[in-house]
């Protein structure tokens, strides 16, 4: 049951007339806070202790913290390398990316004099932290003598006339069988009209995938907070996440060996674009009972992605050795959709050691498995199905310090993220260690440096069904993040 559910849901590519599943909730669910270098070095363990523009998007009390107008942006730079594993052949691809983890601003108004009990100051901020990076590059290889993508043609096709997949008349066949079949990748056993068979009866083939992702969620915020007595700070944002994913897999097999007859290669190209917008509402307090403690606590909405599209197209080639070899391109496909992410509940704490430094802590809590797919046309009994079975309630937490010495802070970081998966169905669980310094040029200018080091290891299954299990691609993610942050005081 482990390895079918895997096989069933981990697939990126399943091309239908529904091309959503589990694994695409699961994706657009999950949330690795960047935002600034301040914060990013910290591990984003900065709720409690505030004044950082990064806490719009985990507890918004602490924006309560700003005494004074504030301006930030910072730029990274992603290293990120994927190795691969697929039946004993290894094979890894690295990819560079320049983006911006965060902007935004902060006007704070002074309500009361320090000398006097009641409110203090009151914030609105706006401004973009970005919540998740989905840039990456595999390259997946390896020899395959048990079976074969086509194998996952066949019996998808078995039991369906020849006429239906040939003439298509509701694009139900036009990703994956109709051009298989124009391209005589799936052909009829002589005698029947509804049972077939391909060029590569008995596997034996080279398979290679290279697949490259690229995109991010992004998270416009409005924020305001309130500063009570320099005890009791409030805060509240209201986030619009843009959400970008753009993905294309070259997947190909090739007779390496020269042992199948009148078969070279055959190769399916495939894209898929996914674009969103969703809105969220965050809540948070922090109380300071004590001069050097603070604690807090926050509540994420779920995120309502009330405009959702996917849109995906496939090309496939074949070079069968007795025709020439050829292509066929399918129709795009759309189909437009709702998703609702897991509500979360935060909890942070900050200890101040007097002027020269902090300890912090954040916990987080979500439930994977409440992610919802909606529609007006398709109910998604099965995808929501999966969803509810196979994921699970997961525990993130992150840690961080920083110690000032003159106009300089030293800064480090630690961050892990539980496995999504229930049933160790997969790993998914990420770790992350981080470190930084932070310069006070003057009572205005600030540049904050930080260095992100994350890895995470997840299984990846190029095609497969219930009755057609290929080997899993072991992969090692590892990611090498630099983020500068310039910030202006008034």
């Amino acid at each position: 049951m482990k390895k079918l559910f895997i096989i069933g849901t981990l697939l990126l590519f399943a091309f239908s007339v529904f091309a959503q599943s589990a694994d695409d909730a699961l994706r657009f669910s999950q949330n690795y806070y960047e935002g600034t270098a301040r914060s990013m070095a910290m591990g984003g363990a900065f709720g409690a202790l505030g004044a950082d523009l990064s806490t719009a998007a985990t507890n918004p009390a602490g924006m309560g913290l700003f005494r004074s107008n504030f301006y930030s942006i910072s730029p990274e730079i992603n290293f990120r390398n994927i190795s691969s594993e697929y039946n004993g052949t290894p094979s890894s691809d690295t990819r560079t990316v320049f983006s911006l983890s965060n902007i935004g601003y902060v006007s704070a108004i002074r309500l009361g004099a320090d000398s006097k009990k009641g409110w203090k100051f009151m914030q609105f901020s706006f401004g973009m932290n970005r919540l998740n990076n989905f840039n990456s590059s595999f390259v997946m290889q390896g020899a395959n003598a048990q079976n074969s993508r086509l194998d996952v043609y066949l019996e998808n096709a078995d039991g369906v006339n020849y006429a239906d997949i040939e003439n298509d008349r509701n694009n139900a066949y036009s990703f994956e069988l109709n051009p298989a079949w124009q391209l005589y990748l799936i052909d009829t056993i002589p005698g029947y009209s509804d049972m077939y068979y391909s060029p590569v009866p008995y596997a034996g083939t080279f398979q290679r995938e290279v697949l490259q992702t690229k995109g991010s969620v992004n998270e416009w915020y409005f924020s305001f907070s309130a500063n009570y007595n320099n005890v009791l700070f409030l805060g509240a944002t209201i986030g619009i996440d843009a959400l970008r994913y753009y993905s294309n897999s070259y997947y190909s097999e090739y007779d390496a060996a020269d042992t199948i007859p009148y078969f070279n290669s055959w190769e399916i190209d495939q894209s898929l674009q996914t674009k969103g917008t969703g809105i969220n509402i965050k809540i948070g307090l922090i109380v300071q009972p004590i001069k050097w403690l603070r604690v807090g606590v926050a509540y994420h909405s779920p995120t309502w992605y009330f405009s959702m599209r996917d849109t995906w197209y496939t090309t496939t080639f074949a070079d069968l050795g007795w025709t020439s070899p050829a292509n066929v391109s399918s129709p795009t496909g759309s189909y437009q959709y709702k998703l609702y992410t897991p509500m979360k509940f935060l909890a942070d704490a900050g200890i101040l050691i007097g002027n020269r430094g902090s300890l912090s802590i954040e916990y987080e809590h979500l439930n994977y498995a409440n992610a919802k797919l909606k529609s007006t046309n398709y109910n998604y009994l099965s995808e929501n199905g999966d969803i509810q079975n196979y994921f699970r309630s997961t525990n993130n937490i992150r840690v961080g310090t920083e110690w000032r010495f003159g106009i300089v802070d030293v800064r480090a970081g630690y961050a892990v993220y539980g496995s999504p998966y229930a049933r160790n169905l997969n790993d998914g669980a990420r770790q992350s260690i981080s470190g930084g310094l932070g310069f006070h040029l003057n009572n205005h200018f600030t540049i904050d440096a930080a260095y992100v080091y994350s890895k995470m290891n997840k299984d990846y299954y190029m095609y497969g069904t219930n009755n057609i299990m290929p080997a899993a691609v072991k992969n090692a993610y590892q990611n090498n993040a630099i983020v500068l942050s310039f910030g202006y005081r008034l």
